[in-house]
């Protein structure tokens, strides 16, 4: 599948600053949990092959005040998971935040499980929420004695709003005077373009373009009360980003995108067909009729490799566009993945002005 993504270069495609930019010190923070779920149908962890979940499981167990220290006891119904979430940012103490629980072991489902308490730690190492609550799985395995079949990931899934915030980051937005926006892709003539529409907002030089990937904001000459009413101004201000060239390629899908600016110099391209053929033909000899020996079956191998016309040759005139490019190629009757190998012959012979990404 190639996809078109050509717009009409006479109407600015204008997105907003917010969608362009991420304010300095406005960000999340990743967090990250070892727990256990309890409450399965018998597909938790086989504790044999994953002794750690029998390890946290006693450790629960007698925090809670039940003593089994040298007991043996093997449970089917519980599974040690990775719970992981983003606390977002400004998030006060009582707020709930989504989390995400995976198995570590060897349980084959967390459907129908429920996550005991489990302690949320940052990269600083202190607690930050504590998530509990019943797992939303989003697959489904079944089994019987000769055959399994599964669908989607159950042994992955999440809780929504199932972590409650029990300690803040510490950030004080209002005390700051100079923010910096980071553009999520660097660019110069993005970066002008963003300071300019903000000094236009503000009738004033409040905005000045540092490099490629950053645009400094004084707030104090904005006139704003606060740095978050400055934001709040600026974060709907339309811009018009700058986009690289670029051929983004998925050869697993076979898909292929490609910008409006990509251009390629004048190069000739053909493709051939290239059939390779092996059959086996094995054969049986016998002895002569009453005479000492076995049948032998003699292998027979017939090998032919056969070298088609192709699809012809084409030419691809220099200058020309992105709309040119497919309608040629697929005058060719290229496939989606023939298509790859062209892209990237055309981008090793230098033909290919744009970044070809081969995902």
């Amino acid at each position: 599948m190639v996809l078109n993504l050509a717009t009409s270069t006479a109407v600015a495609q204008q997105v907003r600053l917010k969608d362009l930019v991420e304010f300095e010190g406005v960000r999340g923070n990743d967090l990250v949990g070892y727990g256990l779920v309890v409450g399965l149908d018998g597909t938790g962890d086989g504790l044999r092959n994953a002794p750690f979940t029998e390890e946290i499981m006693a450790n629960i167990l007698e925090r809670l005040g039940v003593n089994v220290t040298g007991e043996q006891f093997r449970p089917k119904n519980v599974a040690a998971v990775f719970v992981t979430a983003d606390l977002p940012p400004f998030a006060r103490t009582g707020s709930q935040i989504d989390v995400t629980v995976s198995a570590i072991g060897d349980a084959k489902s967390l459907l129908g499980g429920t996550l005991v308490m489990t302690p949320l730690n940052a990269a600083d190492g202190q607690i930050y929420a504590v998530a509990q609550g019943p797992v939303i799985s989003g697959g489904i395995a079944a089994e019987g004695d000769a055959a399994r079949i599964v669908q989607g990931v159950p042994t992955s899934g999440t809780i929504p709003s199932g972590a409650r915030v029990e300690r803040e980051v510490g950030f004080d937005l209002s005390t700051v005077t100079r923010l910096r926006l980071a553009l999520r892709q660097p660019d110069f003539t993005t970066a002008l373009r963003i300071e300019q529409a903000v000094n236009r907002g503000f009738g004033n030089r409040v905005a000045r373009m540092l490099d490629a990937g950053t645009v400094e904001l004084d707030v104090a000459s904005t006139g704003a009360t606060s740095p978050a009413h400055a934001l709040s101004r600026i974060e709907s201000v339309l811009v018009e980003p700058e986009r690289r060239a670029r051929v983004v390629v998925d050869q697993r899908s076979g898909t292929i995108v490609m910008g409006e600016d990509v251009r390629i110099s004048r190069v000739a391209v053909s493709q051939g067909n290239l059939t390779l053929r092996i059959q086996e033909e094995p054969q049986a000899v016998q002895p002569n009729p009453f005479s000492p020996g076995d049948t032998v079956v003699v292998p027979r191998t017939e090998a032919e490799i056969t070298e088609g016309l192709g699809r012809g040759l084409a030419e691809v005139r220099g200058g020309t566009t992105l709309s040119q490019v497919i309608s040629g190629l697929n005058a060719l009757g290229v496939a989606p993945r023939d298509m790859i190998d062209i892209l990237k012959s055309i981008k090793a012979a230098g033909a290919l002005h744009a970044e070809l990404l081969v995902m």
